[in-house]
């Protein structure tokens, strides 16, 4: 069976991701496959809308092939900055589809799970979705156009979000702008056959409305006097500090994960949230480009995916080891343009 199931049904152009024992990660050949049937389907009059799901119920997508990129990273091949060259025109791709375009998040969704569904017009999200940009646990970063969704949450919940990876429930997911809504998880079927001969975007809408529910309670509203209190300052140093003096146990919990993260993602990270506040999502996949490509020139990501996912230790060995030890030059050198040349994407 292939990695990926591309079909009509009526109107409606299907896309399932078929890794399921992988929960669905998303290797080379599956973003440019879905990719191609995109393109074919935009100018396809018999096509009027488009649905991407996951086979499997652990979850709609893990991510990216952690472990081609974690060989890419070791070896410095460039194979993963080939990977993200095209990986990211597609967010884009899906972000500006002409036609109504539905992902179904249930499960687990991760990383480039994200960008093939949060950037689409119908996000839909079941008491079952765990929605999360995990990345600065790896020595990696927010990427995918995840920057530019983070630093629209309301408040500072991207920064708490894009800096201890805490994954979203669903009803956290539609606060933050990463969903529209929830459907019980055995209406999902029904969904599909509902929007099968839908023509018209206003029509899809109607046909998710009718299946849709409340979703089951969530976290963040809850914490944002906190998050937002402590995570408006412009550097991980304050940001810990503020978490420290704060009386709330959450927060002192919420400073301890932080620390176990890679000291140079959270950096990078934090410039990146907050540029891209400014940035339209075309400057912003351009921007994480830059960053993604860096990562694998450092030491931190082969690192922090051997130590998740190889090893399973858990015990990664970041270098530089502190936030202290992380200049300003390394910082940078992340939002420089690569020597195989920046992202081309139209805006």
């Amino acid at each position: 069976m292939s990695d990926v199931l591309i079909r009509q049904t009526g109107h409606l152009g299907h896309v399932t991701l078929n890794r399921p024992k992988a929960i669905n990660a998303l290797t080379h050949g599956m973003v440019r496959d879905i990719h191609s049937a995109l393109l074919t389907w935009k100018d396809d009059p018999s096509v009027t809308v488009i649905l991407i799901d996951g086979e499997g119920e652990r979850g709609f997508c893990a991510g990216g092939d952690i472990a081609a990129i974690y060989q890419s990273a070791r070896s410095h091949d460039g194979t993963a900055a080939q990977f993200w060259r095209e990986e990211y025109p597609l967010n884009a791709l899906i972000s500006r589809y002409p036609k109504p375009y539905v992902a179904l998040m249930h499960g687990i969704v991760m990383g480039g799970g994200v960008g093939l569904s949060a950037h689409g017009l119908f996000r839909i999200v079941t008491g079952t979705s765990r929605i999360a940009m995990p990345e600065v646990g790896i020595g990696f970063v927010p990427d995918v156009g995840g920057l530019h969704l983070l630093s629209r949450a309301p408040g500072e919940l991207g920064a708490y979000l894009g800096l201890t990876g805490a994954p979203m429930k669903a009803v956290d997911a539609i606060l933050c702008g990463f969903a529209d809504c929830c459907v019980n998880a055995e209406f999902l079927p029904q969904v599909i056959q509902n929007i099968a001969e839908c023509h018209r975007a206003e029509d899809v809408a109607a046909a998710i409305r009718s299946v849709a529910s409340a979703p089951p309670p969530g976290e963040l509203a809850d914490k944002r006097a906190w998050i937002d209190a402590c995570f408006r300052h412009e550097s991980i140093e304050d940001i810990l500090a503020a978490l420290d003096a704060h009386s709330n146990a959450d927060a002192h919990a919420t400073a301890a994960i932080i620390r176990k993260q890679s000291p140079t993602s959270l950096k990078v990270t934090l410039r990146g949230l907050r540029s891209a506040r400014s940035q339209s999502l075309a400057e912003c996949l351009k921007m994480e480009f830059r960053m993604a490509v860096a990562t694998t020139l450092h030491h931190d990501l082969a690192e922090g995916i051997r130590a998740a996912v190889i090893d399973k230790d858990r015990q990664p060995k970041w270098r530089p080891a502190t936030l202290d030890d992380v200049s300003p030059a390394l910082v940078a050198s992340h939002f420089a343009a690569p020597a195989g040349g920046d992202l081309d994407l139209p805006e």
